[in-house]
């Protein structure tokens, strides 16, 4: 199993920008799509970004897709997620989700590891 963690969060003024880390460590000889979700007090947790383990594949929810990007760099076993123009509605604790089942080439769907969060809080 995968494990992973987040890391890169913090206080910012709103229109500041953050790059958000999701580092895996154990068995990360094996494939996985990786998501990006967040979650505020009181609220559902919300799908942010997903990318395919190549990739060349990536989904992002509608609301923030103008102002986030997401990307991975295998040699560092690490998915960042990139957040420009932060708005005090993006303030949320941002978690990522592993899925070992998405093959190659498919977004996340099953996941089966998570990491603790990391708080990101956007100040007016």
């Amino acid at each position: 199993q995968v494990q992973l963690a987040e890391s890169g969060g913090g206080l910012v003024q709103a229109g500041a920008s953050l790059r958000l880390s999701c580092t895996a460590s154990g068995r990360t000889s094996c494939r996985y799509a990786v998501g990006w979700f967040r979650q505020a007090p009181w609220k559902d947790r919300e799908f942010v970004a997903g990318i395919s383990w190549n990739g060349d594949t990536t989904r992002y929810y509608d609301a923030v897709s103008d102002r986030v990007t997401i990307s991975r760099d295998h040699a560092k076993n690490t998915v960042y997620l990139q957040m420009n123009n932060l708005k005090v509605a993006d303030t949320a604790v941002y978690f990522c989700g592993a899925d070992p089942s998405a093959g190659n080439y498919g977004l996340p769907f099953e996941y089966v590891s998570w990491g603790q969060g990391t708080q990101v809080t956007v100040s007016s």
